[in-house]
């Protein structure tokens, strides 16, 4: 496994998965860059954010993660309570000297099962 490839997958599981937000931390530049619209940027503002929104108690899976050079892709399929589809979100990172620098995401309600017979994951 790569070693971007392991940043991404160990912060991803212990901030979604785990819920381990200090751990999740650790893999986070201070002056971490995020491109989701409604998060800040910035590791500890970031972190909190995640912490005390919906993702908190969500049921989260990761479904893969494919690294390049300093970038990686995970794929994860969230599934906030009350929600019996969920959504699939692609986050892309940036690494930069063993931590995750920047963000960028991307996400799609899961559809029916009529209205996507090869599935989403």
């Amino acid at each position: 496994m790569t070693t971007t490839k392991k940043i991404a997958l160990d912060c991803f599981e212990n901030l979604f998965v785990h819920k381990d937000f200090a751990a999740a931390a650790a893999n986070v530049h201070p002056d971490f860059v995020t491109h989701s619209p409604g998060l800040p940027s910035g590791r500890d503002a970031f972190v909190a954010a995640v912490k005390n929104s919906p993702l908190a108690s969500a049921d989260v899976s990761v479904k893969r993660v494919i690294a390049d050079d300093d970038h990686a892709v995970v794929h994860l399929h969230v599934v906030p309570a009350g929600d019996d589809r969920g959504t699939a979100v692609v986050d892309i990172i940036r690494v930069e000297n063993g931590l995750i620098v920047e963000h960028w995401d991307v996400k799609q309600p899961v559809p029916p099962a009529a209205e996507t017979p090869n599935g989403m994951f």
